[in-house]
């Protein structure tokens, strides 16, 4: 169990290091995580020594979402003021995404059409 939070955690460290060290406007934590998927695919890091403390971290992610949570309650009045830019972006950007990732799906299994 620690090896894994060893390296879920190592690799969020780097992520956020480099993203200090060049300061890029992209997350640390982002950064990370795309350091740990490279390392996974190229077998750098082996699934089994991950994978039990990933599944932990996505059973519990709900926790995660109680600071933000508290954040809209705390500023709902500032939020209800830029509704209508606020849900627009929210509205574009979901579909985007939903679009996004429907053909990156796409192109990963080869279909095309």
């Amino acid at each position: 169990m620690y090896k894994g939070l060893a390296i879920i955690f190592g690799f969020l460290f780097m992520g956020e290091a480099i993203a200090e060290i060049f300061e890029l406007s992209v997350p640390g934590n982002v950064i990370g995580m795309m350091l740990l998927t490279l390392a996974l695919l190229t077998n750098i890091v082996k699934l089994e020594d991950v994978e039990r403390e990933a599944e932990f971290f996505v059973r519990n992610m709900s926790v995660m979402f109680i600071p933000p949570g508290v954040g809209i309650v705390l500023y709902w009045g500032l939020i209800k003021s830029q509704a209508i830019p606020i849900f627009g972006a929210l509205i574009v950007s979901f579909l985007l995404t939903l679009l996004l990732t429907a053909k990156f799906v796409e192109l990963l299994r080869g279909e095309k059409k």
